[in-house]
Formats: C-alpha cells, sequence, structure tokens
C-alpha cells in the first residue's frame, strides 16, 4: 500500500511538473512594472513530499494588455525561503517557458512557509517577502484515517499493562515462584524481566501519543 501510495504522489507530482496547476492560491506582488508570483506546483503542499516552489516574473509586453516573461531574473535576485526563524537560500532554475523559475524543495514541517527577494531585476531593486500556501499534514491524504488505529492500539496496551500489573502481584504473594539460587539472582531477573516489559509499554505509550 505505501508503494501504491507514493507512486501516486509521484505521478502526481510528475504531471505537475509537465502542466502547472491554476495558481488558485499562489500570490502575487507589484513591484514598479514587474508582476511576482509565487507558490506551490502541487497544492496543496504536503509535508515530507518532495516539491517545487515556483516563480512567475513578468513585465509589460509590447501591445498594449499584454505581458511577457522576465528571462535571467535571478542573475541579480536573491531567494531564500522562511519557515518560522528557520531560513534556508535556495536556487531557482528557468523554465523552457520565459520569466517562469523553480526550485525544489522538501517541506519538513506544518505551517506557513514565505519567499524573501533580495536584489535586482534589470536594475529595479526587489526587496520583498512573498508568503505561499501553508504546508498540510499528510492526514489530508491519509486514508483510512491514520486515528481509526487507536482504539485498537490503545486496548492493546491496556491489556499489556494489565498483564504486567498481574505478573508483578503473583510475584509478590509468592503465587509465582523463583528459584531463590544464587543469592536472589533469579529474583533479581524476573524483576529485571517486568521492568523490562514496563519500559517498553511506556515507550508504546509515548510513541502512540505522537502519531496522535
Amino acid at each position: 500500500m505505501k508503494l501504491l501510495f507514493f507512486g501516486f504522489i509521484a505521478f502526481v507530482f510528475t504531471i505537475g511538473l509537465m502542466a502547472v496547476p491554476p495558481s488558485y492560491a499562489h500570490t502575487t506582488v507589484e513591484v514598479e512594472h514587474y508582476e511576482i508570483e509565487a507558490g506551490w506546483v502541487v497544492e496543496p503542499p504536503i509535508v515530507g513530499i518532495r516539491n517545487d516552489i515556483i516563480m512567475k516574473i513578468t513585465e509589460p509586453g509590447e501591445s498594449q494588455g499584454s505581458i511577457k516573461g522576465v528571462t535571467h531574473a535571478f542573475k541579480s535576485l536573491d531567494a531564500t525561503v522562511v519557515f518560522g526563524g528557520a531560513t534556508k537560500k535556495i536556487d531557482f532554475n528557468s523554465d523552457l517557458r520565459p520569466g517562469y523559475y523553480f526550485s525544489p524543495i522538501i517541506p519538513t514541517k506544518t505551517g506557513s512557509y514565505s519567499i524573501d527577494l533580495n536584489g535586482e531585476v534589470d536594475g529595479t531593486p526587489v526587496v520583498i517577502q512573498i508568503p505561499i500556501e501553508d504546508v498540510e499534514s499528510t492526514a489530508i491524504l491519509d486514508f483510512p484515517p491514520r486515528s481509526s488505529e487507536g482504539p485498537a492500539d490503545t486496548t492493546a496496551l491496556k491489556n499489556a499493562i494489565s498483564s504486567l500489573q498481574q505478573d508483578v502481584s503473583k510475584l509478590k504473594t509468592g503465587e509465582t515462584s523463583v528459584p531463590a539460587t544464587n543469592g536472589g539472582m533469579a529474583y533479581d531477573f524476573a524483576i529485571f524481566g517486568l521492568s523490562i516489559a514496563a519500559a517498553a509499554i511506556i515507550l508504546a505509550i509515548i510513541a502512540l501519543v505522537k502519531r496522535k
């Protein structure tokens, strides 16, 4: 199932590269006579899944009302992706279509991202921050929902804890006998074994809480 899932994601991503989807969640800003549009190639962006940040930079064309793509826009323009207090300088590659630029990225956290542009385009200063669509968790694509496994996992943990409590009670009351050889070493090993079991249950509970 995992192979099918990631295969589907790769298929969607490939289609996205071949024909960029409508920029319904892209942000467009104006810097003098330039229009700069920023967003994700595959939307909504999903945490942990490879994507591309797309930039489209245009200027008025020769005829009234027309526009044309700006080539070599990043010759003197630096781009930085920002998430909270974390930043990373990224490089944009030109597309076959003039004015389109792409930068591959794997978003590792859900939340709000933005692009800082610093420099100039053909002599026009550009110092601006452009917000792009929030990165979503995999829950938006998960099926069945991961939370549906919760009750079964919780029941298994409860049963394990109950069994452990019974073993400890039997050991204390003497119902479960342990040969008192080697200075009580067998008893120590029994207690040690129960401690390991308890630790494993605690780790399982922590993993379950984190998953939710």
